[in-house]
């Protein structure tokens, strides 16, 4: 069995954890995007200044939840079923786990 040389081992561990990092910095901004949507009414950090139902603080098991059960109508809503409606499931988890780790 042949080992790599060291300059060629340090660099497929170096590109290794480069890769692997900037698909988490990848779906991190997928889900700060998509959220931007969401900042108008429930605020950019999810702390919404009005009436709207505040996203700060919330699981993300809550915010995924809420926003299946409006995109299905099972749950009521001026505005938020056509939001929801727009998302696939995906991006509903992506933007549910963007505010549950703003906490």
């Amino acid at each position: 069995m042949s080992r790599l040389p060291f300059p060629a081992a340090l660099l497929f561990t170096v590109a290794s954890f480069s890769v692997s990092f900037n698909a988490s910095a990848a779906e991190i901004s997928q889900g700060a995007m998509l959220s931007n949507s969401c900042a108008a009414c429930h605020g950019t950090d999810g702390k919404s200044p009005g009436a709207i139902p505040k996203l700060h603080g919330k699981s993300a098991e809550f915010i995924e939840n809420a926003l299946m059960e409006f995109r299905s109508g099972e749950r009521d809503s001026t505005v938020m079923q056509r939001h929801a409606t727009g998302y696939s499931d995906e991006e509903i988890t992506l933007i549910a786990d963007y505010f549950a780790g703003l906490n």
